[in-house]
């Protein structure tokens, strides 16, 4: 009941093997699961679902497109998070999308569109003695028809009237008794706002999104209980963790309000349609906590990350009033909606005008529009008359003190200054569940200017606050909360209390028994300041990944104490212009670079360098807004639209790129500047493509020892000059032939890669990295070459992001990262590759090589394939090359080519099980890419969507090949390499 991967096909293994299953049974997973026996269970119980048709094959949608009535939403059976489902409002749309949908899932069920319907869920939880409680009710601000996943969820439901509410109760007990459940669950609603008619979407017979939700909105651990319910238990005999006097029989009682908002990452992708529907896109979420809605929503809105004040833009002022009136933002559902509808309010549009656009529900808009209407009467008081009692309300309604200084032209410093002289201070309130009726034990604190007073304060001696990483993005996921979650552990160990501060509800950083305290609250410097008034302790900002470096020298501004590498230190790292300058200082190579002042001073610069070159910004994560570029009118165009890119400016640094090197990862710990331990792992693509998203192997496989000890003695000299201490990153670029060693950038702080060299050395880092910076004896094993190869792969979500390239680039893509550990290196990569949840090819597969250079590199691939009996289909000019070396292949056409058959019908139709498509980069050079582009675009689309591996590097699909080759027939006593991958996968 823990998620969802791999229920398919399981209860068969496990009977095989007479493996006894815990919790809820494998036929009521698999009633959930399947969406034609879901649909017959709850109508059995005289219940409602959507009317709907279940399809098996795409000849069975064809039959039926006669009895269907549009609009209608097409859902995948045994898909997660919405996975290939869509709304189809013709006959055409409803082909496509169930086109897709059949190829990643074996069933689908077309139903009735509840557009414009309310979608609430409840968490509930059962014993084994049929006792049932609800745990959490949540209210999804956006209507039926956007995922949970994508929407805006708010706990307690707020528009729910008390009959429908407790309507809604019974039948959630009624359907989990019946399935029946034994642990943990959730079902999901479709409520008619005009008339109270409901229809039950689907039940999740495990932990889901939602339940990670409701744990942390209600502070009821919800895998604990669900855990011990599996076990055996029953309720009232499961101690309650937040009251440790009561049992875990109650149904919790919450005295504040939570809003969770998603988190996308669609300006990474800049032909992503950004568009929420019912697959879900986003890559993490926050959750602001408060005493009302406006408090609630507005923290979440900080919380994101994205340079939000609030949801009232800064730009919004009475001078522009008549201009906007005539253009008012149109309302589809995007990430940016909910900053539409409150500009469209500020110029005067009608609530009820909004909720007809929208769907949202009035109440929800009506509490906009007073967050709005504050902001009016702020920006119509002058700064002299702005009275105790309208700052305070501004507080209560979570408007933060920089925007508060934004429309009186002050800084924030002086907001804050003034609210604290006139008692405006905010209170520390505490979760106990219970609303107040119980007293609680528990420090699981947030922030609220609602209350009068602060819950008691804890007697914690030796405290020290840790920042955590903030919400999960493209860039920042659960390896640094891998990292800040080890270092509370090893603060805890060495006798201190640790404070832990985030807003994301899907991390362990967040369960409140993790750390000594718990502050649920957004990492703004704001928050950091009042957190430390209230606790007066010295913070760890190392551990958490870029959202805390980047506070380090406004901290350290504002007297805050920072353990650990000093601020300044950081800052010389961080600013690349200081950071160029310390390594020419320590005489260090680095790629030729400039720091852009002009157009005209770039487009020289380029020249004088050579394209292709490599632009990017100054701190940022994750490659943001990084671009290779290969001719004068590409930088061009990257110069006239990349502020777009970004939610905060920042100065633009060009450096030359480098083809053909390899890039290697340096992490460490040092103590004042003396390293104690490291790891080297090398890249196996080649530069151009983001560490991210780059497959990592350790121990490296192709750098000779004076090579890595050249790395060793510079990373020494960096890490001595900034005086680090505690985690650090380097990154160097090598090129071969003559052999070079040159420094990308160093980041002084843990990396995304801790968590996987501490896990292939045996050896944990942030243990090391939190012991020197509490200034505690160290001594970590030293970690010797292991005798196995540990292999680090990309995850990506490019099949829920529908008109995303799902190419390699210099900004990273991937969502997440997955490892395999093997004697060799092509076992662990295997191993890898395979935990990703992808399909081992069996019998053909697609070539389309541009450019003779990436032709030659994956020539040897095509060999091997040849060699194991793949038959091999390629596009003209690739099929001629093959054809000079010996490679007989089978002709496919291109789109533009107008013949058939064509590579996309080839990989829609299943034919082919592997595609290698690789871009012409003399194309790109000369700015002709765009028909190139174009194919190779739908190309890799096709085996995306169609659930096909996909290579687009040959480094990468050199490997992948050389891989699946260590089981060619020959070396097995099988008739063929497809049989054998038949048997064993």
């Amino acid at each position: 009941g823990f998620g969802q991967s791999g229920l398919e096909g399981v209860s068969a293994a496990l009977k095989k093997h007479g493996v006894k299953v815990l919790g809820t049974p494998i036929d009521a997973i698999d009633k959930t699961e399947d969406r034609s026996k879901f649909r017959q269970a709850i109508l059995n119980l005289g219940l409602k679902v959507p009317k709907s048709i279940m399809c098996k094959s795409f000849l069975d949608v064809e039959k039926e497109t006669k009895n269907i009535t549009f609009p209608v939403i097409i859902r995948a059976g045994f898909s997660l998070g919405g996975l290939g489902s869509g709304v189809a409002r013709n006959k055409t749309e409803l082909l496509k999308i169930s086109q897709m949908a059949l190829s990643l899932t074996p069933q689908i069920l077309i139903e009735e569109y509840l557009e414009n319907w309310k979608e609430i869920e409840y968490e509930v939880a059962r014993d084994r003695f049929d006792n049932t409680i609800i745990v959490c009710n949540m209210e999804n601000l956006d209507p039926m028809g956007i995922h949970t996943g994508e929407s805006i969820v708010v706990a307690p439901s707020q528009t729910l009237t008390n009959q429908e509410y407790h309507f809604l109760r019974q039948v959630a007990i009624k359907v989990v008794k019946s399935l029946p459940i034994i642990g943990e669950c959730n079902i999901q609603y479709g409520l008619n706002p005009k008339n109270g008619d409901y229809r039950i979407i689907e039940v999740n017979a495990r932990l889901s999104r939602s339940s990670a939700l409701a744990s942390k909105a209600t502070g009821y651990p919800l895998a604990y209980v669900g855990a011990k319910l599996s076990l055996g238990y029953a309720l009232k005999d499961i101690p309650n963790k937040i009251t440790k006097k009561t049992t875990s029989f109650f149904e919790p009682s919450l005295d504040y309000i939570v809003v969770k908002i998603p988190r996308w990452d669609f300006l990474k992708f800049k032909d992503s349609k950004m568009l929420l529907g019912s697959e879900m896109q986003s890559v993490g979420e926050v959750m602001g906590i408060g005493r009302s809605f406006a408090e609630s929503l507005q923290k979440a809105v900080r919380s994101l990350d994205l340079g939000y004040e609030g949801i009232i833009s800064d730009e919004l002022s009475p001078q522009n009033l008549d201009i906007r009136k005539s253009i008012l933002h149109s309302l589809p559902p995007t990430p940016d909606r909910i900053f539409n509808i409150a500009t469209n309010i500020f110029y005067g549009q009608k609530v009820s005008l909004i909720v007809a656009q929208t769907g949202i529900d009035a109440w929800f808009i009506e509490r906009i529009q007073e967050i709005v209407k504050h902001y009016q009467d702020l920006l119509d008081t002058s700064f002299e008359n702005l009275s105790p009692a309208q700052l305070s309300d501004a507080k209560k309604m979570g408007f933060s003190d920089n925007q508060l200084a934004l429309i009186y032209s002050q800084n924030w410093q002086t907001i804050r200054s003034l609210r604290k002289e006139y008692g405006i201070i905010p209170k520390v309130c505490r979760i106990d569940t219970l609303a107040g009726e119980f007293p609680a034990q528990t420090n699981y604190l947030y922030l609220s200017y609602h209350r009068t007073t602060d819950d008691e304060n804890s007697t914690l001696k030796n405290k020290i606050a840790i920042i955590g990483s903030g919400p999960y993005q493209i860039g920042s996921s659960v390896e640094f909360d891998w990292c800040a979650v080890t270092s509370a552990i090893a603060v805890k160990d060495w006798g201190y209390s640790p404070i832990m501060i985030n807003s994301n509800p899907e991390t362990v950083s967040t369960d409140y028994d993790v750390s000594s305290v718990l502050y649920f609250e957004e990492l703004t410097l704001e928050r950091i300041l009042d957190i430390y008034d209230k606790e007066k302790c010295p913070f760890i900002l190392s551990v958490g990944g870029q959202v805390p470096n980047s506070l380090a020298m406004r901290l350290f501004k504002e007297k805050i104490p920072i353990l650990g590498t000093s601020p300044k230190d950081i800052d010389m790292a961080e600013d690349r212009n200081k950071f160029s300058s310390l390594l020419d200082k320590l005489n260090i190579s680095q790629p030729a670079w400039a720091e852009l002042k002009s157009e005209s001073e770039a487009f020289s610069f380029c020249e004088k360098i050579g394209y292709p070159v490599l632009i990017r910004p100054s701190y940022v994560l994750s490659g943001r807004a990084m671009s290779v570029l290969y001719s004068p009118s590409q930088l061009k165009d990257y110069l006239s639209g990349y502020k777009k890119l970004l939610d905060v400016p920042s100065s633009l640094v060009i450096s030359r790129f480098i083809k053909g090197a390899r890039e290697v990862d340096f992490d460490a710990v040092a103590r004042n500047g003396r390293i104690i331990i490291h790891a080297i792992s090398e890249h196996v693509e080649n530069a151009g493509v983001h560490s991210g998203d780059a497959t990592l192997v350790l121990p490296t496989f192709s750098l000779k020892d004076e090579l890595k000890e050249e790395i060793i003695k510079i990373s020494q000299k960096i890490s001595q000059a900034l005086k680090i201490n505690g985690p650090f990153n380097i990154q160097y670029i090598i090129t071969f032939n003559p052999s070079t060693i040159e420094v990308i950038e160093a980041n002084l702080r843990a990396s995304r890669s801790f968590p996987f060299v501490s896990k292939v050395l045996g050896v944990n880092f942030i243990e090391a990295a939190t012991s020197v910076i509490l200034n505690k004896p160290t001594y970590p094993k030293r970690p010797k070459k292991p005798s196995y190869f540990g292999v680090k792969v990309p995850y990506f979500s490019f099949t829920r992001l529908r008109r995303v390239d799902p190419i390699l680039r210099v900004e990273m893509s991937s969502t997440g990262e997955v490892a395999g550990f093997g004697d060799s290196l092509k076992e662990a990569y295997l191993k890898a590759m395979l935990s990703t949840g992808i399909n081992l090819p069996q019998k053909s597969v697609l070539l389309s090589i541009g450019g003779e250079e990436s032709k030659q590199r994956i020539l040897p691939a095509a060999r091997i394939l040849k060699k194991i009996g793949f038959k091999i289909y390629a596009t003209s000019n690739t099929r001629s090359f093959l054809s000079s070396n010996d490679i007989n292949s089978n002709p496919v056409y291109k789109l533009h080519q107008n013949k058939k058959p064509n590579v996309v019908d080839l990989i829609r139709s299943g034919k082919v099980d592997l595609v290698i498509n690789i871009r012409d980069k003399s194309a790109l050079k000369r700015n002709q890419e765009k028909q190139e582009a174009t194919d190779g675009f739908f190309i890799r689309r096709a085996a995306v969507d169609s659930n096909i591996p996909l290579f687009t590097r040959a480094s990468i699909a050199n490997l992948f090949v050389q891989s699946i080759s260590r089981y060619k027939p020959d070396m097995l006593e099988i008739k063929s390499y497809e049989e054998y991958v038949k048997k064993n996968f």
